[in-house]
């Protein structure tokens, strides 16, 4: 297995199984310090996971065992514990194999043992690996082994050396396969030799340590076009076609760029460095100067060469530059995970009656009504309440679309108009918004969604299911409703990477970043919980314990057998086991049925613990839920060790605040109704925007202008910013201050400090090393590459916003000084980086 290949959980167990005791106890004890717990609460949480128990289920239900760890401590201890024991199983592999070999030295398992990382491991054994056809293995079949060690230990010259070997008819290598080689003649025979001395002298490893860290610091990374031919086409990879810069400060985002460059066959990489200073460092260590004849010593000084130019330097660079690519990797799906999060626990509008419109101009404005449950409404013929207008150029039949509009809101009483902010998002809200201005009967507001990923969901299996009496075009105008009515619910019916908030999706270790963005989604939709009347598969799959087929099968058991009215009743669904059971219960919520505990997040393991404290009280449940005058007065110092998963308090919480939805207060942004394109902004006008996305140098603010602006981290505030993730997060409501507009270039500057103040300390400044372009620029949108789109929309949508595909520079967080850098999307590294995205 290689150093960068992924265990499947099957893997995993099985490794699990065949380390001892004892490497488990160090396993955990070193995870213990390495993320500042006990090591009593990583045995705990171990102990649960291996009996099967997910992380929201210990989390939640399991706090008193692990001694209340967070959700975001157990995911960090369960990436952690995986890890590590993948390491300790290579380990156990390679001493093993090293042993077999007798090559297995106290050196050797010292060095594995403090091995921190796979590809350290692997460059430990790199040396041992059999390689039957290698140069160095045709030569010592061929019996070049004893004129090889005589020129290293005897003072004689190369010719010497080699005066009584004679070439056998015939070479077989160890399994008595015969190979064809020629060791005929002198030079070939020198060849030989020196291809045994070369590959002996790679099993030093602390030299090979030394050179490494001393390469690492002084050498450079070098990117070109590939060909003339491609300047054109690679015009966004411009300011790469001759740029050059220190391999060991190169920012993340500026890899993945070039990275990217290379991948499209547009750039050229190679790592530039010195070789004179690194070979006489080998030759020092081997002594080779004072070795004698003067032959020899040429010969071996020869060999010395080609150690490192052959062997170490190809092996440094793809370690370097390996190393380098996959820490911007993990970086860019910690950031793709933590965005997502964020949009996922965006605020619900709630249950209110909306208008979904996704705008459009050739293809028309496709409207649905949705009421209060995210059901689309029917008529008096029990028609679905769906419309299209077209207000727009070619047709222009405005007076038409506000009479339609305008009947839709009255006849249903729509609360919200949701816009998708898609083309002529902008338009469509200035047209709804004159629509509600002239009836002052309309109590509707407009506002802006989010609508990336709406044409996924539109053409997906789901929706067929879900929409199947309604068009493919007009399915985009439910989605975009039930966005805003309960962001979490609909966005899980879309992969995560046509949402819009990623980077790099398609290059990034795909399994990774499928569990990354798998576990959050789970997490957040735990956190929450689910109503299992009126859930989708989509949201059912991600519960504690379930997954897609348990899912399918309490729907379709809904479908058949009416709702649920317990949590009890669920046992009664094929499929769904004791286990999945005990993990799933406490997050699947029941309205108005039989046991109102089972539309709170109390378990029903606990519910005997409830009744209780219930006969403290001397009131029935329906009195003492949401009663904290009630539940204060409780003494719960009797029944305390009556439950060892989750203390008495934190059920007594859950009770005072029954399902408390940990999601924010839902708030709209008010945006300038005189501002709807980049033309209408001038410096200095203060604006109220969305915060779209985070990266390490600032935060991307959606104002209404078709493409968001950037508040570079030097404008965030007038005191140090260490992390805009610290200020800031996707959905926040923000206002900007536009201190720059490149309107041919397509991008804006914003402020978010107070106009009137300075600073206290100069502003950090962005990067002028050749970074490829002005960080400070905004993040146009463009058509939404993964997306597959009906045949009949979006496809001259100019503007899906925010298919987020890159990344930003290194972020330090002030507790860690060697945090890892961090990214935002791509279209920031690309605007950070200098290579802009065309529009189509």
């Amino acid at each position: 297995m290689s150093s960068t290949d992924t265990l499947t959980p099957s893997q995993t167990q099985t490794n699990t199984q065949v380390l001892d005791a004892t490497t488990h106890a160090n396993i955990h004890d070193k995870l213990a310090r390495a993320l500042g717990i006990k090591t009593a609460q990583v045995n705990a949480f171990v102990k649960l996971y291996d009996e099967g128990a997910t992380v929201p289920f210990i989390a939640r239900y399991r706090k008193e065992k692990t001694q209340n760890l967070d959700d975001a401590q157990l995911r960090a201890l369960e990436k952690s514990l995986n890890y590590e024991r993948d390491m300790a199983s290579r380990r156990l592999k390679i001493t093993e194999l090293l042993s077999t070999q007798g090559n297995l030295t106290d050196e050797l398992q010292a060095r594995i043992d403090n091995a921190t990382s796979k590809l350290e491991l692997e460059d430990i054994y790199l040396p041992y690996r059999p390689r039957r056809r290698s140069p160095a293995a045709k030569a010592r079949a061929a019996g070049l082994d004893v004129p090889a060690q005589a020129l290293l230990t005897q003072e004689i010259t190369p010719t010497d050396a080699l005066a009584d070997y004679e070439a056998p008819a015939s070479i077989s290598d160890d399994k008595g396969n015969e190979i064809e080689v020629d060791f005929g003649d002198l030079d070939k025979q020198l060849a030989g030799v020196q291809a045994i001395i070369v590959d002996e002298w790679t099993q030093a490893l602390d030299l090979l340590d030394n050179l490494r860290n001393g390469f690492a610091k002084t050498a450079s990374i070098v990117s070109t076009v590939a060909s003339d031919e491609k300047r054109e086409v690679g015009e966004k990879f411009k300011d790469y076609f001759e740029h050059s810069e220190s391999l060991a400060r190169l920012p993340n985002h500026r890899l993945l760029a070039m990275l990217r460059g290379r991948q499209e066959n547009v750039l050229g990489l190679k790592i530039d460095g010195e070789d004179a200073p690194f070979i006489e460092k080998i030759i020092s260590y081997f002594d080779i100067d004072a070795k004698a004849p003067a032959a020899r010593r040429e010969f071996l000084q020869a060999a010395a060469t080609s150690l490192w130019k052959d062997k170490w330097r190809p092996h440094i660079e793809h370690r370097l530059l390996t190393e380098k690519r996959l820490t911007a990797e993990a970086d860019a799906i910690e950031v793709f995970a933590s965005n997502l999060q964020h949009l996922l626990m965006a605020a619900p509008a709630g249950r209110k009656v909306i208008l979904g419109v996704d705008p459009g101009i050739r293809h028309g404005v496709k409207m649905a009504v949705v009421d209060a449950q995210g059901h689309v409404m029917l008529d008096n013929e029990d028609k679905p309440v769906v419309a299209t207008v077209y207000p727009f150029a070619p047709d222009n039949k405005m007076d038409e679309a506000k009479k339609i509009i305008d009947k839709l809101l009255s006849t249903y009483k729509v609360d919200l108009v949701a816009i998708g902010n898609g083309t002529a998002s902008r338009e469509t809200d200035a047209m709804i918004k004159e629509i509600l201005a002239a009836n002052a009967e309309l109590k509707a507001k407009a506002v802006i969604v989010n609508e990336s990923g709406a044409s996924v969901y539109s053409a997906s299996e789901l929706a067929s299911d879900e929409l199947a009496n309604l068009d493919v075009s007009v399915r985009g105008a439910v989605s975009i409703a039930r966005r805003l009515q309960d962001p979490l619910s609909e966005l899980v019916k879309v992969d995560p990477k046509a949402i819009g908030v990623g980077q790099y999706q398609h290059d990034v270790n795909q399994n990774q970043l499928a569990d990354s963005l798998d576990k959050v989604t789970q997490d957040s939709v735990n956190a929450v919980g689910v109503d299992v009347n009126t859930a989708s598969p989509a949201i059912l799959a991600h519960i504690a314990g379930l997954n897609k087929n348990v899912a399918q099968q309490i729907v379709t058991y809904r479908k058949e057998h009416g709702a649920f009215d317990s949590r009890e009743a669920l046992k009664n669904v094929p499929r769904l086991g004791v286990k999945t059971f005990e993990q799933a219960a406490g997050f699947l919520r029941i309205h108005g049925g039989s046991n109102p505990l089972d539309a709170t997040g109390v378990h029903p393991e606990s519910y005997a613990l409830v009744d209780s404290l219930l006969a403290q009280t001397g009131k029935a449940l329906p009195e003492v839920l949401g009663n904290d005058g009630v539940l204060n007065s409780i003494d719960t110092t009797a029944l305390a060790a009556n439950d060892d998963n989750v203390s008495v308090k934190a059920i007594i919480e859950e009770l005072a605040k029954p399902a408390r939805d940990p999601r924010p207060e839902f708030k709209t942004a008010n945006f300038r109704e005189d501002v709807n394109s980049i033309k209408d902004l001038s410096e200095g006008m203060q604006l109220e925007g969305v915060v779209t996305n985070v990266t390490a140098f600032g935060c991307f603010v959606d104002v209404g202008v078709h493409q968001d602006g950037l508040v570079h981290i030097s404008q965030m505030a007038n005191d140090f910013v260490a992390d805009p993730m610290n200020r800031v997060k996707p959905g926040d409501i923000v206002s900007v201050r536009v201190i720059s507009i490149d309107e041919k270039r397509g991008r804006i500057g914003f402020s978010m400090k107070p106009e009137a103040e300075k600073s206290a300390r100069p502003a950090a400044k962005p990067a002028t090393r050749n970074t490829g372009g002005d960080e400070k620029a905004s993040r146009p949108r463009s058509n939404r590459p993964n997306e597959k789109r009906p045949a009949d929309k979006r496809a001259t949508k100019p503007r899906d916003h925010r298919q987020a595909n890159d990344s930003a520079s290194n972020r330090s967080k002030a507790p860690k000084a060697d945090a890892p850098a961090k990214m935002g999307t791509l279209g920031a590294l690309l605007q950070e980086a200098g290579v802009t995205k065309s529009k189509k």
